[in-house]
């Protein structure tokens, strides 16, 4: 198995990206295709490794930043690393693809490259959010369609049911629907539709009914379906409210000597809490609905992160999810 890797994509690139790299494919006994600017992926792996076994290189001398308009920076950006490593999955010298790089070019060439599965519209991302009790939520749509219909959200709810089955080994994954409100009837014309679809379904998905936000983290649910809009809004509000949280901890534990003291008693606690909150734990978030397994790591990752982004990807190559997907998608 071979994983394509842009090299060059992400705040911490090249370095972090390689050191996660030479990890995984120690760890998972992979290949490795770095893409990025030759010289400087040479150098980083002399520094950081004496085997230099399953570790293919692409040059690309050009970076898609984020600033970047994503459908003209595939199409015209063709020597840079992102474009090459998706030419390497398109052309079959790769099984995957994992970048770090703008979330937006990724997508648009994952659609526009890769290519979608058959019968999908709209390819989705599933990012998982920790929950306080412990295990995760898929939150499928968090970003790729801020317009949808509720067709597109039923496919939704079909992709993340396999995902969690076959990547997360989730017998049955409660579905919900993000909504404000539980009742049926709560919502606009897209969520009322959209219940609809999934509460009539003849696939084996065990919907649970509408969510609310304020609940996700509780762990009612295993996979919460939304437009991309709403999924972008409520991901970022998690993520800046656990920020500032201990941001705010932090700050009131150093205003004092006797705060200091509780919280060395304290600190074991607060760092199991952050590690729950972790996104390098999880590593990436999968673009659903292509035809090969793209995965979408944070932008400030670090080689853990990146390692476990390729785990990721590797996990989805081997369980055959984008295949499985596609069977649903007839079936349905």
């Amino acid at each position: 198995m071979k994983i394509a890797i842009d090299a060059m994509g992400g705040d911490n690139a090249p370095e972090a990206v390689i050191i996660g790299s030479i990890q995984a494919r120690d760890e998972y006994n992979l290949g490795i295709i770095l893409s990025g600017k030759e010289i400087e992926i040479k150098r980083i792996l002399e520094k950081n490794t004496s085997n230099f076994n399953n570790i293919e290189l692409i040059n690309a001398e050009d970076i898609i930043s984020n600033d970047d308009k994503p459908v003209l920076a595939i199409r015209r950006k063709k020597d840079s690393s992102m474009v090459k490593a998706l030419y390497a999955v398109k052309e079959g010298k790769a099984d995957a693809i994992v970048s770090a790089g703008s979330t937006g070019a990724l997508l648009s060439g994952g659609t526009l490259l890769v290519g979608r599965i058959k019968g999908i519209e709209r390819p989705a991302i599933g990012s998982l959010i920790p929950c306080i009790a412990g295990g995760f939520c898929l939150l499928i749509d968090s970003g790729a369609n801020v317009d949808s219909k509720p067709e597109f959200l039923y496919d939704f709810a079909i992709m993340g049911d396999i995902y969690l089955k076959r990547v997360m080994n989730i017998s049955s994954p409660r579905i919900a629907l993000a909504n404000i409100g539980t009742e049926s009837s709560k919502g606009n014309k897209l969520t009322v539709e959209t219940y609809e679809l999934l509460k009539n379904s003849h696939l084996d998905l065990n919907f649970t009914g509408n969510i609310e936000a304020r609940d996700i983290l509780k762990g009612e649910a295993d996979i919460v379906v939304c437009d991309g809009f709403t999924g972008n809004m409520i991901l970022k509000t998690m993520e800046g409210t656990v920020q500032e949280l201990m941001n705010g901890l932090k700050a009131e534990i150093m205003a004092g000597m006797r705060s200091k003291i509780g919280g060395v008693l304290i600190k074991p606690a607060l760092k199991n809490f952050k590690r729950k909150f972790d996104y390098s734990e999880h590593g990436g978030a999968p673009l659903l609905g292509v035809k090969a397994p793209v995965i979408k790591a944070h932008g400030s990752s670090n080689a853990k992160a990146i390692k476990n982004a390729i785990r990721q990807a590797k996990i989805c190559c081997e369980s055959n999810v984008n295949e499985l997907i596609e069977q649903s998608i007839m079936r349905r």
